[in-house]
């Protein structure tokens, strides 16, 4: 799968700490989307703000590794953001974080540079944990391709300040009957969206362009090592093969699901642990 499209995770690199073995695993969502692009055959950058410490340091050696641009990206002084993780039943349980370290304490700002090396890129992807919602009036501003992940902690009232700023919005909606999660999709929907999608862990994902919607069941997994970051990785996989334009909703939600389903067996989001 490679089409070529530029695009830019912007936000969050964080480290997800396993508690249970002492090792921490490069992710964050903005990072995991970069990365995955990157996997599948794009030219991928990040921008976002590391910490000056242990975390941020290995982040920063890990990017230059799988060589993904991230000439604009910062580094301030402090503690990078981590959360911190266990694995139960071969399923990660969140068990806290420092809400995004020295990403929240130093928020992001764009220069003249940044504007234009942010105007390069097909597609910009955003997580709620990211850090950089004050920037989506600059980007919509800038007639930029923005897709949004609201993940599974979002509030109503983030939603309605937010949605009719993004072109592409992903929902985690697990435990949510096909009905509801319709009647959800189809309220918030706005004239600037072009597709809302739902994942349901599992289950079948939901998607609506405005006008139908689509539904895909999961690709059975007979047994994950690591669920972190498969929502990340269906995003990514959704988005690159849905802009390629190649292929419909409905076959861009199969890749996304036999991308997510690979990731699976992947410690942490993408590997690439470390002790700590």
């Amino acid at each position: 799968m490679a089409f070529g499209m530029k695009v830019l995770g912007l936000g969050d690199a964080v480290v997800d700490k396993y508690i249970n073995k002492y090792t921490m695993y490069p992710g964050g969502n903005a990072l995991n989307f970069a990365v995955f692009a990157k996997q599948l055959g794009q030219q991928a950058s990040f921008l976002g703000v590391l910490g000056s410490d242990q975390a941020g340091s290995y982040l920063k050696k890990v990017i230059d590794k799988l060589q993904i641009d991230s000439s604009h990206a910062r580094t301030e002084e402090g503690e990078n953001g981590y959360s911190e993780v266990k694995i139960v039943d071969n399923d990660r349980i969140f068990i806290g974080s420092n809400k995004g370290g020295v990403s929240a304490q130093n928020l992001l700002k764009l220069s003249a540079a940044d504007d234009d090396y942010l105007k390069s890129f097909d597609l910009i992807h955003i997580g709620l944990y990211g850090q950089v919602d004050h920037l989506l009036d600059k980007l919509q501003s800038l007639d930029l391709k923005v897709s949004y992940d609201f993940s599974d902690n979002f509030t109503n009232e983030k939603v309605d300040m937010l949605i009719n700023k993004v072109a592409y919005v992903f929902f985690s909606l697990s435990g949510k009957s096909d009905e509801a999660v319709k009647s959800f999709l189809q309220q918030v929907y706005t004239s600037n969206n072009k597709v809302l999608l739902a994942t349901r862990g599992s289950e079948a994902a939901i998607a609506y362009d405005g006008k139908r919607f689509f539904e895909k069941a999961a690709t059975a997994i007979e047994k994950s090592v690591d669920t972190m970051a498969a929502g990340d990785a269906f995003i990514t996989a959704f988005l690159v093969a849905y802009l390629s334009k190649q292929v419909g909703i409905e076959e861009s939600m199969v890749k996304a699901h036999e991308f997510a389903a690979e990731i699976c067996q992947l410690n942490g989001s993408f590997g690439l642990g470390v002790k700590y």
